[in-house]
């Protein structure tokens, strides 16, 4: 009986050490934008389309889940029924790109430490409301100068701006244009 507790207690001591070295294990680096890079929504081949990019590396996957628009990236780590196994999220630093025609190859930004600029006029590639990555904060504010917007984390991307059916942006600015027709 004694030796099955000293064995639970060493497997227990063994398990924990193991779950220590898995958190502080670095993240995988991204990889670089290329021709077979096909976005997991719409099926439609990354470089036929303008805008900022995303990529989600697994541990389930060799190669990473492509994103043809920030947003998407954003939705997928907020949908229940996808993976959870998530090692890395990458997005285009805009503020490192070419132009909105050419965002890079690889000018990858860990998603978690970029500034969003949101609600602004600029559309993303796929025509929808997006969320501008950048990876410095002058960048951003910058972006926000001249095409407005509001800056933000993403943990502060609202779930239904990247969820939401319709443009959350130009909703909001009908919102307010009634509220001030009252």
């Amino acid at each position: 009986m004694i030796s099955r507790i000293a064995c639970a207690f060493i497997a227990a001591v063994v398990l924990a050490g193991c779950n220590q070295d898995a958190g502080t294990a670095t993240a995988p680096p991204p990889v670089a934008l290329n021709a077979e890079a096909m976005g997991v929504f719409c099926g439609m081949n990354l470089l036929e389309h303008p805008g900022p990019k995303g990529q989600i590396i697994t541990g389930s996957r060799i190669d990473p889940f492509w994103f043809s628009s920030v947003r998407d990236t954003v939705a997928f780590t907020l949908m229940p029924d996808q993976p959870r196994d998530i090692r890395a999220i990458y997005v285009s630093d805009m503020a490192m790109a070419q132009s909105w025609e050419d965002p890079g190859a690889t000018n990858w930004i860990d998603a978690r430490k970029a500034f969003y600029v949101i609600e602004s006029r600029r559309q993303g590639g796929m025509g929808a409301t997006e969320a501008m990555p950048f990876g410095n904060r002058a960048a951003a504010d910058g972006f926000v100068a001249a095409n407005g917007g509001r800056i933000v984390t993403m943990a502060e991307i609202p779930s239904n701006y990247v969820l939401g059916s319709e443009n959350v942006g130009d909703q909001s600015e009908r919102d307010h244009s009634d509220t001030k027709s009252n």
